[in-house]
């Protein structure tokens, strides 16, 4: 799968965990409300985010397996997240967190997602969560993993998919031109063959209703302002570098777009949260 940096997480976290979609959220911690504790399964976990954004709305005990083909991102994570805790240690190979009242265990493991699915959906978790992922994934391994999820009878929370809505202001001559090139980008292989990309999320949505899964959607998209100047450069800098290699826009014309992209007002990303449980 194709890799992200520490330094890209770290700037996008903040955006993430305001874009995620509160009703979504809401809706998984209604579910798990009467167990006292709760397995989680954190699929491409990078450096713990997920379990940073949405612990609070679990059960006062949880147990996080968090799952990268990252090494170094797993060390990150470990750190990361005994900085983020009220209090941490060391327990063998596991980390043991407090924080806002949660007891939290996090184990962390090195799997290629493409090769061990089925195994690692095999340790039985009471959750399968994932963040900003599934739009790097193809048609036939989305497919894969959902009949594996509903072969378990495992629910899936999965957060920050990409889908394909974008809207810079103000407005650019070349934004449709772009778009449609990264759109193309998208869809090339990141690691699990030819990724859906902004398609992702009806498809997931499809082949688990398909599965006999109720399915939730939100919208969680970034908003990206004033306040998010770092980020919308680094987005801009990133779509630009994406499209290039497509070949699809003039190199002068793309570098214009760049030009006002970096100072633009807003940008508005589109995003979807998902909630689907087997019923």
């Amino acid at each position: 799968m194709a890799g992200f940096s520490q330094e890209w997480l770290a700037l996008r976290e903040p955006a993430d965990q305001a874009a995620r979609n509160p009703g979504v959220l809401a809706a998984v911690g209604a579910y798990f409300a009467e167990k006292p504790s709760l397995s989680v399964l954190d699929l491409g976990s990078g450096t713990g985010s997920n379990l940073r954004a949405a612990h609070a709305a679990l059960p006062d005990r949880q147990h996080w397996t968090l799952i990268d083909h990252d090494a170094a991102l797993l060390a990150a994570a470990r750190q990361r997240l005994m900085g983020w805790a009220d209090e941490a240690r060391e327990q063998g190979e596991e980390l043991v967190l407090a924080k806002g009242g949660k007891t939290i265990t996090v184990d962390t493991r090195r799997v290629d997602l493409d090769k061990d699915l089925e195994w690692v959906l095999g340790w039985q978790p009471d959750l399968v969560t994932a963040a900003a992922l599934f739009d790097l994934a193809s048609k036939r391994w989305l497919e894969r993993f959902v009949a594996a999820l509903a072969s378990q009878h495992l629910p899936l929370y999965s957060v920050l998919t990409c889908d394909g809505r974008e809207e810079w202001l103000p407005a650019h001559p070349a934004d449709a031109g772009i778009a449609a090139a990264f759109a193309d980008h998208q869809r090339g292989d990141k690691g699990f063959g030819p990724a859906t990309g902004p398609d992702a999320c009806e498809l997931m949505a499809e082949a688990f209703r398909k599965s006999g899964f109720a399915v939730s959607t939100g919208d969680s998209s970034w908003v990206l302002d004033e306040r998010h100047p770092e980020l919308r450069a680094a987005l801009a800098e990133g779509t630009a570098g994406a499209v290039g290699e497509t070949g699809r826009i003039e190199p002068a014309a793309l570098g214009e777009w760049l030009a006002a992209r970096r100072t633009a007002q807003s940008a508005r990303i589109g995003h979807q949260d998902l909630w689907a449980r087997p019923v």
